[in-house]
């Protein structure tokens, strides 16, 4: 199989997926010798979305609107999230500007 990426060769390999921090094993995949894009096969995917759905955390990913209260910007959290994070109204999270483009929030 040749790599979508960067056309270069693949080897098949057992590889440890993670949905936000979640193991949910070992799946065989094709991994690119040059540059490590992974690709699962059919059974492999079908597998991993299984377990997500089972934990919750399919389709967990949201976005969200940006408000203005008073002289600042809000972002605000869907329910899900807040519930998958335990967030509760009152508690303080850390806000870090990562680039232009990304944000880190951290509880």
């Amino acid at each position: 199989m040749k790599c979508v990426i960067c056309d270069g060769g693949t080897a098949r390999k057992f590889v440890e997926y993670k949905e936000f921090g979640t193991s949910f094993g070992r799946f065989k995949a094709d991994v690119c010798r040059k540059c490590n894009e992974i690709y699962f096969d059919e059974g492999a995917a079908g597998k991993i979305q299984e377990k997500s759905k089972a934990l919750g955390l399919f389709g967990l990913a949201k976005k969200a609107k940006v408000a203005e209260i008073g002289n600042s910007l809000a972002i605000r959290i869907p329910k899900e999230i807040a519930e998958f994070l335990a967030l509760r109204k009152g508690g303080e999270v850390m806000i870090i500007p990562k680039s232009k483009k990304g944000l880190l929030v951290e509880i």
